[in-house]
């Protein structure tokens, strides 16, 4: 397993509200985890919820005694809300925080992965291919008929998240289970990203032959060459199927 992560505030952002975790080696009874989360809320609130939330996974997965991926992965983010809520009330200045969630792990050839909100988990072998689901209103409006993909890269409200760690009591994940290919690529990443650069042109680096620190760098860069509106965070994974 290969693994690089790179996070970086942007042009336009003062504060990086972005957080990410990567092991390669086990955490708990998991073989790896690896974690991509996006904050938002008032001053250093986002910055809070995105780094408080994915300690608290870590956490969860590593004191975790049961080994079936799905039931970890659903307990820890189920105790990180739970926690971040009570954060939130303790703190006038927290009110409000919540984060994206993006957590992934891979036993063998199948990649488990659980998301809340838009921050995204790719699948890049030739061609891209997103596995998560975008818990947001413009997402909801693209799924319904309403609006297509590129009138929603643009579109005023797609900065409206309808799922978000903290947000809630109950929090409401989405799972997944993929079978991995010979050269499969995984690509980790908020909103920062997929907001500035075209799914095409995220394939074309991902997928060259440059090392994995010269790709995220080379997407950061593009993100920010295309505006840098928001804080991008880039993970890529490269399994030893």
């Amino acid at each position: 397993m290969k693994t690089y992560s790179i996070t970086d505030t942007g042009i336009l952002r003062e504060m990086n509200q972005d957080y990410c975790f990567a092991s390669d080696t086990p955490v708990g009874n998991l073989p790896n985890l690896y974690i991509v989360a996006d904050g938002m809320g008032g001053h250093k609130a986002g910055d809070y919820a995105s780094r408080y939330t994915t300690h608290r996974v870590v956490a969860s997965v590593a004191r975790n005694h049961k080994t079936e991926p799905v039931s970890v992965l659903k307990e820890a983010i189920t105790v990180s809300n739970q926690l971040l809520i009570r954060e939130a009330r303790d703190d006038i200045d927290k009110q409000g925080m919540g984060t994206t969630l993006v957590v992934a792990t891979i036993l063998g050839d199948k990649l488990y992965v659980a998301n809340v909100g838009d921050s995204r988990l790719y699948i890049v072998n030739g061609d891209i291919r997103q596995v998560t689901r975008d818990h947001s209103y413009v997402a909801e409006m693209v799924r319904l008929g309403k609006v297509d993909a590129r009138q929603a890269r643009v579109h005023p409200d797609k900065n409206i998240i309808t799922r978000a760690v903290g947000a809630a009591e109950a929090v409401e994940a989405d799972f997944f289970e993929v079978e991995l290919r010979e050269n499969d690529r995984i690509l980790m990443c908020t909103d920062g990203l997929t907001n500035m650069v075209e799914d095409a042109q995220i394939c074309d680096v991902v997928v060259s032959d440059r090392t994995l620190a010269q790709r995220a760098g080379e997407l950061v860069a593009i993100a920010n060459r295309n505006g840098g509106r928001d804080n991008i965070t880039v993970m890529i994974i490269e399994p030893l199927i």
